[in-house]
């Protein structure tokens, strides 16, 4: 199968290792196309050209071609909507004339403007469009990721986008439940989660230095204060157990940052400066090492459209306590890899910490559970078969509707 990835806002390089909320997303990007590929598909990746030095194209797997479209623009954003949107007739245009001259069998839009541009592309040529939003505009707005004035253009037209879509991936139950209260036919939604590299997040592997104490890691942006509050909270409440916070920006520039500025000295005015570490920002290569140093990793994002550090923290053996939102209702099996608790409960959350520190047995079947669970379910050779199916869903629609 000839497959068209289209991820206008993405710079999928193959030297890029970084680690971070934007490369996460272009990591996950390489991965399904690798496991595509790995099928005997041929993926062409086509993002937005936005610097003079990025080629034309580029090999960024056996199987796996990047095309970067469109002139060069200084002046953009190519993480920013508006710069996205403003720069989308540049980036369709061609894509209409590629796929013109040598049709694929299959487009995927990552993101919703992505999707704008593949519907506009594929237009009177006869290819299915699988959509994937990553995050929907009204899920941001109803969870305050996104400001009440932000994102109109996106929350009018996602909802028109997984409509003419043959196929929508939602990354969640949660997901497909908002995808089908914006007119998005249930027989048109698959849930396809995330996957995780299980050769590189497995138990087995180099450990982060660590003292005695029970250790707890969180995975987070210092922005999230609210959520972060909430678990500085709890931690007041678990004498003896450590806490490092991961994230942000990197450690030596911590001091400059006003968010752990507040975040410290909530710390100090709760009492627990002792127990609480800043990591600030943690490379790739780090972040499956200090995952397995941890008893738990507590997730308290108050949206987590993906659950990825739960799935991540699972691969590598380490039981979750996560916020009951987004993504991580889907990943973390309460009582069995982990638990869930609702979002805004410290005092809660501190009870769940001390059930299962408290308990090395519970902590270890859990710690099992958990490996499995990501190995089985998340492991990208699952997500890519789970991701071609609906590839042939999409194709059986787009030929009936012929």
């Amino acid at each position: 199968m000839k497959i068209a990835l289209v991820a206008q806002h993405a710079t999928p390089l193959p030297t890029d290792n970084t680690a971070g909320s934007g490369q996460a997303n272009e990591s996950r990007l390489r991965e399904l196309s690798r496991s595509l590929a790995s099928n005997g598909h041929r993926v062409t990746v086509y993002a937005q050209r936005h610097a003079s030095t990025l080629p034309a194209r580029t090999e960024l797997e056996p199987g796996v071609t990047v095309e970067y479209i469109g002139p060069a623009d200084g002046r953009a954003d190519h993480t920013a909507e508006a710069d996205l949107l403003r720069q989308l007739p540049e980036f369709s245009r061609p894509l209409h004339e590629r796929w013109r001259a040598e049709r694929p069998d299959v487009v995927h839009a990552v993101r919703w403007t992505s999707g704008l541009a593949a519907l506009a592309a594929a237009r009177d040529l006869r290819i299915p469009v699988v959509q994937t939003f990553d995050s929907l505009g009204v899920a941001e707005r109803r969870h305050h990721v996104m400001p009440l004035d932000a994102g109109v253009e996106r929350i009018r037209l996602e909802p028109a986008i997984g409509r003419s879509a043959s196929a929508v991936m939602a990354g969640s139950s949660d997901e497909q439940t908002d995808l089908a209260r914006l007119g998005v036919p249930r027989r048109h939604i698959r849930v396809v989660p995330c996957g995780v590299d299980t050769d590189e997040f497995t138990p087995e592997g180099p450990v982060a230095e660590r003292g005695t104490r029970p250790r707890l890691v969180t995975i987070a942006d210092l922005s999230e204060h609210d959520a972060l509050a909430n678990l500085l909270h709890a931690l007041s409440k678990v004498p003896g157990a450590d806490l490092v916070v991961a994230g942000g920006p990197p450690r030596e520039e911590l001091r400059s940052d006003l968010n752990f500025r507040r975040l410290a000295k909530l710390a100090d005015t709760l009492g627990v400066s002792g127990q609480v570490s800043f990591a600030g920002q943690v490379g790739r290569a780090a972040l499956p090492p200090l995952l397995r140093s941890a008893d738990l990793l507590v997730n308290v994002s108050d949206y987590d459209p993906s659950g990825i550090t739960s799935i991540q923290a699972m691969a590598c053996g380490t039981p979750v306590i996560a916020s009951a939102a987004g993504g991580q209702a889907d990943a973390v099996l309460d009582g069995t890899t982990g638990i869930v608790v609702p979002p805004g409960r410290p005092a809660l959350l501190a009870q769940r910490i001390r059930q299962l520190i408290g308990h090395p047995m519970m902590l270890e079947a859990f710690s099992v559970a958990a490996a499995d669970r990501a190995r089985s379910r998340y492991s990208w050779d699952r997500i890519a078969a789970e991701t071609i199916a609906v590839y042939d869903t999409a194709r059986d629609i787009a030929a009936m509707a012929a």
